[in-house]
């Protein structure tokens, strides 16, 4: 598992809900599973990972070194798993939270592999 940067985009212009937390990916690299959704490589014109199950687009990024994960026009919280804030740290160099930029909650890991793929090959038949 690593930790990535997911935004909402669709309803939204640069200002969704975002999070940050941990993510595991598909073998291939191609699908995303977080918080029990997985997504999928996609690209729209302001998103690159769409929902497999919702059709949502979101923009899915590594988290930056600079703690500028946001667009530089978005604003808004981000939630983050209280899990990764060590390693967020660790990867911008801080010592603690901007608890104007941050809210801490708990995200469970839930990786829907099995759904996604019992879904997939339902609708391949």
């Amino acid at each position: 598992m690593n930790i990535k940067y997911i935004e909402l985009k669709t309803g939204y212009s640069d200002n969704g809900p975002a999070w940050i937390g941990n993510v595991k990916e598909s073998k291939s690299g191609k699908t995303i599973y977080f918080n029990d959704h997985a997504f999928q490589k996609h690209h729209g014109n302001f998103s690159n990972y769409i929902d497999i199950e919702t059709s949502d687009e979101y923009w899915i990024s590594g988290v930056k070194k600079n703690g500028q994960d946001r667009h530089w026009a978005g604003s808004g919280k981000i939630t983050i798993d209280r899990k990764v804030i060590d390693e967020y740290l660790a990867i911008v160099q801080a010592d603690k939270l901007d608890e104007s930029q941050f809210t801490v909650t708990d995200i469970e890991d839930v990786f829907p592999i099995d759904r996604i793929n019992a879904k997939e090959n339902t609708n391949t038949i």
